[in-house]
Order: structure tokens, then sequence, then C-alpha cells
């Protein structure tokens, strides 16, 4: 059976990682872009992870700009914007393909697995310890949703 654990890819500074790495974490896995309506998220994502990142969770954001083109910068650019904007501390990995013909692997597999698309930017994954996908969220859900919380705090606990 396959889990997130069995992908690498390149994280925003190019260097490729194993998302192995992350085992044993909760992890929320969101598609994110600078130039869109949900991209105020950033700030509620960062406040998320700063509140349980010490019980063990992580965010991995990906951007993206399969959508409305709302992420046309470079890796270089992005972490700019992201570090400047919204002081994120999460990891980001390098821009990709969340949809269509040329969707990444990782993303392949969350999708599979929820059986939803991607709809837009921010749309989010919760994923357990071991590496499985429970749960999907749309662009609507914010990151201070109770719903989304309690999720993740069940899932850590």
């Amino acid at each position: 059976m396959t889990t997130l654990y069995d992908f690498s890819v390149k994280n925003i500074d190019g260097k490729d990682t194993k998302l192995s790495d992350y085992q044993g974490k909760v992890a929320l896995i969101v598609n994110v872009a600078s130039k869109c309506g949900y991209t105020p998220q950033y700030k509620g994502l960062e406040n998320l992870y700063k509140a349980y990142k010490d019980q063990g969770f992580v965010i991995l954001g990906f951007p993206s700009n399969d959508f409305g083109a709302q992420e046309p910068g470079t890796e270089e650019q992005i972490k700019q914007f992201c570090s400047l904007t919204y002081d994120v501390s999460f990891d980001l990995f390098s821009k990709v393909k969340v949809k269509g013909k040329e969707k990444v692997d990782v993303y392949k597999y969350l999708t599979e697995a929820t059986k939803a698309e991607v709809q837009w930017n921010f749309n989010k994954f919760l994923v357990d310890k071991s590496g499985n996908v429970v749960k999907y969220y749309a662009s609507g859900v914010s990151p201070d949703s109770p719903e989304l919380k309690k999720d993740i705090e069940a899932l850590l606990s």
C-alpha cells in the first residue's frame, strides 16, 4: 500500500526531500498561491502550525500556478513573499502541478486516496502519523476552522 512517505519532492530551495522525513507526524498538505483571494489563509496556517508543531504537527505547502495563474513567481519570489508577508515558518516546496496530465505523484496519491480533485488554491489534505490520507478540505475551510482543529487534535492524541 502506498503512503505519503513513499514520495520524494523538491523543497522550495530545490533540495530533494523524502516525505518519509515526516514519518510519525500529522501533516496538513496545502496547495498555496500568493495572489489568490484565499492567500490570507497563510496567516491562519502559520498560526495553526505554531499551535500544534510541538505536538508533532507539520504543514507542507506546495505552491501551484494551476488556478487563475495566481502563483506566477519563482521559488525564490514565493519564499520571500511568504517570509516577509506572513512570516511563514512551515515547510514549503517547489512549485508543482496539482491537476491535469502533469499532476505530480504526491497529488495523484492525495486525490486518489480521497476521491477529491483539487478544485482551487488552498485545498487541504490531512494525513495521519502513518502517512495515510484521512480527509480533504475545500478552500473555504479556513485554518482556524473548529472542524479542522478537532480533526488535527484527534490525530495527535
